[in-house]
């Protein structure tokens, strides 16, 4: 059995129970409303961050349902926040299929975004725990300005590799780690507990984004159904090219000037791009980095005893960094 297997069968009966309340939550007399939101939500996606949620909670021995809300409202801030990053990208794709904004334009495309985020809150209150309002609330400003900041460095290229954690962190690996421990509080809020819950997710969603950075200049991602170099045309500044920029002579370093931060680009230029990745392993240094904070990840649910749910937690973290490598 797969990993993702194995933690689809873990959840399968909460997830059932999400899956029903996003259809009754996303739901409104406005029609665009629910037929936009669903064109995403609806869209094929793997909903990781929460069967996290669902995963913590049997992982934290929660025996109520409280987790389910919550793992609805993780997903509509994890939606909310695409639907912002298409208007935001321009890319000609979402997992396979145009973009609600090319679609339904700009305009209402945001504004459902900010539908879900209201859905979401209402979902957060209803967990009546404050200190749960207070995790996922701060995520959400959280994910806003790891976006702002990816804004402010984009093309460029003096970005260094900690700015750059600065902004992945913010804007994936933070919803992981509050996807994680709002589980833990649910269940009683041993600090120990919550602490490792967020470990864990923090140190999954790092590795997560790596690889999804490496996975821009990979053939593998077409399979996805995700635009191979969508990063390299909007002059995003990711790791791979970091270290590449880094890593280069004069006429390299003078290529991604061109390319990345005065966005000249010319047939081929893409195709050039990856191999200079290659040349100089940028791919796979961003891989094996990524394999480090999976490594975190899994050392994090050391407390936790042997169970079905650790063993699926753990397989998950081979999961995302070997999906495509």
């Amino acid at each position: 059995m797969s990993a993702i297997t194995a933690m689809q069968a873990l959840v399968a009966d909460d997830m059932d129970a999400v899956n029903s309340t996003i259809l009754k939550r996303m739901d409104s007399p406005v029609v665009l409303i629910p037929e936009l939101a669903g064109h995403l939500v609806n869209s094929g996606g793997k909903r990781l961050r929460p069967m996290l949620t669902l995963a913590s909670a049997q992982l934290a021995g929660y025996t109520g349902n409280k987790h389910i809300g919550l793992a609805t409202a993780v997903e509509f801030i994890h939606t909310a926040t695409l639907l912002h990053d298409d208007v935001v990208d321009g890319s000609a794709l979402r997992r396979g299929k145009k973009p609600a904004n090319l679609i339904w334009g700009n305009q209402a495309t945001v504004l459902v975004g900010d539908f879900l985020f209201s859905r979401a809150f209402e979902l957060m209150v209803e967990s009546d725990s404050l200190r749960v309002l207070k995790i996922l609330a701060g995520t959400s400003a959280v994910i806003a300005e790891g976006e702002v900041l990816q804004l402010t460095i984009a093309n460029d290229l003096s970005t260094g590799e900690d700015k750059y954690l600065q902004v992945i962190t913010a804007k994936t690996a933070v919803l992981f780690a509050a996807a994680c421990e709002v589980s833990g509080v649910v269940a009683g809020d041993n600090p120990e507990v919550s602490s490792a819950l967020d470990a864990y997710g923090r140190n999954l969603g790092i590795a997560f984004q790596l690889v999804d950075d490496a996975l821009d200049y990979a053939s593998q991602r077409a399979a996805m159904g995700k635009e191979v170099g969508d990063d390299f045309r909007e002059g995003k500044i990711t790791l791979p090219v970091i270290l590449a920029f880094r890593r280069g002579d004069d006429d390299e370093r003078a290529f991604w000037k061109q390319t990345m931060q005065r966005l000249k680009q010319d047939d081929g230029d893409l195709e050039k791009a990856i191999a200079l990745l290659h040349k100089h392993d940028t791919l796979s240094d961003t891989i094996e980095r990524a394999r480090h904070y999976g490594a975190m990840a899994k050392d994090a649910l050391a407390i936790f005893k042997d169970s079905e749910a650790k063993s699926a937690m753990m397989g998950i973290v081979d999961f995302c960094i070997s999906r495509s490598y």
